[in-house]
């Protein structure tokens, strides 16, 4: 079955890692699904919720491509580092901007849960790290994927939201970075 995939590079960085693992999944998911890209770097906004959600801000022409284009897909793909246990900040700062209330959730009168406004897409992330998998896992807690999957993504209705993490990048050879790219192609290839 084909799907419409859009793939953020979250990496601001313009050589990284994770651009070698977005160019990947989109040329090997290119073959059998529609696929859009945004590359974080490239994306002009202001970051910060100036006035929280008390009053949504205008926004910049990026972030209502952003909007139009994860309306538009049926999966979402984001590729990121993990830097201090969390995304970049401009890669949080998109979410902050881009899924505030009316278009990621909407608060509900007398319920503590939101109506989810993103729900009927599934997404995938792919984070690296320095830190090794497990002491993320086991140790930290996986502060990021919670941050990610959990805090934003299904509480905007986005599921299921499968996580592939690769590290520590800083220790990693170049085999085990070939290795990493191979997996990357093969779920790009599949849509997941």
């Amino acid at each position: 079955m084909s799907r419409k995939i859009l793939v953020l590079n979250g990496n601001p960085k313009t050589d990284s890692l994770s651009k070698a693992l977005t160019e990947r999944y989109v040329a090997a998911a290119k073959a059998q699904h529609e696929v859009h890209q945004l590359n974080i770097g490239e994306m002009d906004f202001e970051p910060d919720l100036i006035e929280g959600y008390d009053r949504v801000q205008p926004l910049e022409t990026d972030l209502e491509i952003f909007q139009t284009e994860l309306q538009w897909a049926d999966h979402w793909v984001v590729v990121a580092p993990t830097w201090w246990g969390g995304p970049p900040a401009k890669l949080k700062g998109l979410f902050d901007r881009a899924l505030h209330p009316g278009f990621g959730f909407k608060y509900r009168p007398n319920s503590l849960l939101p109506e989810r406004l993103l729900t009927g897409r599934s997404a995938r992330l792919i984070l690296t790290m320095d830190t090794p998998i497990w002491y993320d896992r086991l140790v930290l807690k996986k502060p990021g994927v919670r941050l990610l999957k959990t805090a934003t993504m299904e509480f905007c209705g986005i599921k299921p939201v499968r996580v592939t993490s690769f590290g520590p990048v800083v220790k990693s050879t170049e085999q085990q970075r070939r290795r990493w790219l191979e997996k990357v192609a093969r779920l790009g290839a599949a849509g997941r």
